[in-house]
């Protein structure tokens, strides 16, 4: 996708689209708790979810690839990378994400969820043996910090939301970790489409060998049709499209300021939709971990420039 110029124009376009794509994942968010609360098995909804978003994906794909679709497999290395995408970054993220929301609130799970960058940077410093900087010890404390205030709401020694939940929503940060990482180079040579596709659709092989969709299937009602349509297009279809023509007008270190959008957006519509508030020590762990990772994401980019994004 070959760049435009970056002007102050096209820079505010590109936030724009990147915001939009954070609201997207937002309002997806929402609508896997909306399904969560009908009481569809977790399987079910992800074997159903994985195997139509798949084929989407991979549709979308094929037009704008055509016969290139089937480049991602043409190498050993680029399969294994793959793999390790679809079973370790794509399957735990969803699976992880979801009973985590299911067990808690789609705002809790998405906050957790944010703190990704952490993980990057700690396996950079526990396995790459990369020197940490300043920031990122900064970073990590101060996460620490507002973790503890939102779970805890400042009591200690006692949860505001269920423990599976925060495990599973930390295990879901730990997962998008390697959402973000590991096809990176796989997106240089392929379209983001084939590869979230085929990712999504090896996924989905998973998850219906477990669980075929046929099996188990609860009772269809409005809700969990629309849910089911509203997570694959909107949070899928709709926001990847977003993120991906936001880097069409500004550099991805310009749109991951945005990032904060999400977690945000979740906040005001469970609000909204769910009426659950935050009290006031959850509100400023929200705040405190919103700052963390910005700081965290800009000092990376100002140190390296060949690989802007940490998200």
């Amino acid at each position: 996708m070959e760049k435009q110029h970056i002007t102050t124009e096209n820079v505010m376009k590109g936030i724009f689209w990147s915001a939009m794509a954070s609201t997207l994942w937002a309002f997806s968010g929402i609508l896997q708790q909306l399904v969560a609360t009908t009481g569809a098995p977790a399987q079910w909804f992800l074997s159903v979810r994985t195997l139509f978003a798949g084929i989407l994906l991979l549709g979308i794909g094929a037009i704008f690839s055509k016969k290139h679709i089937f480049d991602v497999w043409k190498s050993k290395e680029s399969i294994i990378r793959l793999f390790i995408y679809a079973i370790f970054g794509l399957a735990v993220n969803m699976s992880t994400f979801y009973i985590s929301i299911k067990n808690g609130n789609a705002a809790t799970a998405t906050i957790l969820q944010y703190l990704a960058p952490i993980f990057i940077v700690l396996y950079g410093v526990v396995f790459m043996k990369k020197k940490p900087i300043l920031a990122d010890v900064i970073s990590f404390l101060l996460a620490l910090v507002g973790v503890f205030l939102i779970l805890t709401n400042g009591h200690i020694g006692e949860l505001s939301v269920s423990t599976t939940a925060v495990i599973f929503g930390l295990l879901s940060a730990v997962s998008a970790a390697v959402y973000y990482s590991v096809p990176k180079p796989l997106s240089k040579e392929n379209s983001p489409f084939v590869v979230l596709g085929w990712g999504t659709i090896i996924a989905s092989l998973g998850f219906n060998i477990y669980n075929p969709f046929w099996v188990n299937a609860p009772k269809l009602d409005i809700k969990i049709v629309l849910g089911i349509a509203g997570v694959i297009l909107i949070g899928t279809v709709f926001a990847f499209s977003a993120v991906l023509y936001s880097l069409k007008f500004a550099p991805s270190e310009v749109s991951s300021i945005v990032d904060a959008v999400e977690p945000l957006v979740t906040i005001i519509l469970s609000m909204i939709v769910f009426h659950e508030m935050l009290k006031t020590f959850e509100w400023i762990g929200v705040i405190i971990i919103l700052v963390s990772i910005y700081f965290l994401q800009r000092s990376h980019q100002k140190r390296d420039k060949k690989e802007p994004d940490i998200r």
